[in-house]
C-alpha cells in the first residue's frame, strides 16, 4: 500500500447520492478471483449502454456519452466528488479496488457507508467528509476544470488559484495508516519484537502448550 500524504488532481462530479458498492461495481464481475482488473466496470451500468462480460474491454463496450465519467474533460480524474451516503449497500471490498484501479486517489462526500469507508483505509483510498455546502463548490470547481489538492498531514483541501480551504477530520489512527503506507498486516509486522518476547514470556510460563 502506497503513504498518502498530499494529492492534486482533477475531479470529477458525480452529482448522485445513495450510490450503493453495485452501482460502483455490479455483482456479476465478483466472480473474478483476482484482485485486479475490476476497473474496467466501474460504475458499469452508467458508463456503458451495453451488457458487459468478465474480460471485456471499455473498447468493447457502447460507451454512454452522457455520463460525467466519459465526457472528455474528466479523462484522466484522480478525485471523485459524490454526494451523501456513498457506497453503501453490500460491504464488498471491490467497490475500493475498482475505484482504485480507475484511477481515483480520494473520494470526497458529505458521508460514507461506515464498512466502505473501513475498506478505503485497508487499501490506501482516502475518503473524505466535508459538508453538502463544501461539497456543492468543489463541484463549480470541478466544472470549471480547476485543480483540487487534498493535503492529509494537514487535514484540508482546497482548489488551486483559490485563497478558501476546507478542513476534514480523521481518526488519528487511520491518518497514521495513510501517511505511513501500511495496511493491517503490516502493522502488526511492525510491532514483531514485542509480538516475539510476549511468545517467549508465554512460552516461559506455560510451557506445555508448546510441547510437540
Amino acid at each position: 500500500m502506497e503513504s498518502f500524504v498530499l494529492h492534486t488532481g482533477f475531479a470529477a462530479p458525480l452529482d448522485r447520492a445513495n450510490v450503493d458498492t453495485d452501482q460502483i461495481i455490479p455483482k456479476q464481475y465478483l466472480k473474478s478471483i483476482k484482485r485486479t482488473g475490476f476497473g474496467d466496470y466501474l460504475f458499469d451500468s452508467w458508463r456503458f449502454l451495453d451488457s458487459g462480460e468478465i474480460g471485456m474491454t471499455p473498447n468493447e463496450r457502447k460507451i454512454n456519452r452522457d455520463f460525467v465519467l466519459n465526457e472528455p474533460k474528466y479523462q484522466g480524474a484522480s478525485i471523485l466528488l459524490a454526494r451523501d451516503n456513498f457506497a453503501c449497500g453490500s460491504s464488498r471490498e471491490h467497490a475500493v479496488w475498482a475505484l482504485q484501479e480507475y484511477g481515483f486517489k480520494v473520494v470526497i462526500a458529505p458521508s460514507f457507508a461506515d464498512i466502505f469507508y473501513t475498506n478505503c483505509f485497508k487499501n490506501g483510498l482516502l475518503p473524505v467528509s466535508l459538508s453538502e455546502q463544501e461539497i456543492d463548490a468543489l463541484f463549480v470547481n470541478a466544472k470549471q476544470g480547476n485543480r483540487i489538492e487534498v493535503d492529509l498531514e494537514r487535514q484540508c483541501v482546497s482548489v488551486e488559484g483559490h485563497d478558501s480551504s476546507y478542513t476534514f477530520e480523521i481518526a488519528e489512527n487511520l491518518k497514521k495508516k495513510m501517511l505511513s503506507g501500511m495496511d493491517d498486516i503490516a502493522l502488526t509486522l511492525s510491532q514483531s519484537e514485542l509480538i516475539e518476547s510476549f511468545e517467549a514470556t508465554h512460552k516461559k510460563h506455560q510451557p506445555w502448550l508448546f510441547r510437540d
